[in-house]
């Protein structure tokens, strides 16, 4: 498994897991939504804010973040993947990345949505801590922070 930055030929085999876990995440309803994360993602990968994890043949993770707002924007592992430090491994690279000097922010989902209790309890794993309450894509959501 290689944790490295994903580049532009990379694109459709990232989409290919994007569209397993797309009922994961709002925003990622209709194919229009789908298009648009699909330019997004080419955009994060020119920059290189683009993070995923290789098989020989697959993508299995993959992560966007942002250097200008020091956020992680988008997180997810294939789910035949999961529980091996993928995600883990991906978010270390990000920090790498990052302005030491700041705080990290993700958002997930609420407390009590059965959708967010995963990747809650990772971010706390991690030492996120919970923040504010906001919205996203029309959906309650939390900010996580992590403090370096």
């Amino acid at each position: 498994m290689k944790i490295e930055f994903g580049k532009e030929p990379d694109i459709e085999k990232w989409m290919n897991l994007v569209n397993k876990v797309k009922s994961s995440f709002p925003g990622l309803e209709t194919k229009e939504a789908l298009d648009d994360h699909r330019q997004t993602v080419l955009n994060f990968m020119r920059t290189a804010s683009a993070i995923c994890a290789k098989t020989e043949d697959q993508i299995v993770g993959v992560l966007l973040f942002s250097r200008k707002d020091n956020m992680l924007c988008f997180l997810a592992v294939d789910e035949k993947y999961r529980r091996q430090h993928i995600a883990e491994r991906m978010v270390a690279c990000m920090l790498s990345c990052m302005n030491p000097e700041k705080k990290v922010i993700v958002t997930t989902y609420r407390e009590g949505a059965p959708e967010g209790l995963a990747a809650r309890a990772f971010y706390k794993r991690l030492g996120f801590v919970e923040g504010e309450l906001t919205e996203e894509f029309g959906t309650p959501v939390q900010e996580f922070v992590l403090k370096r």
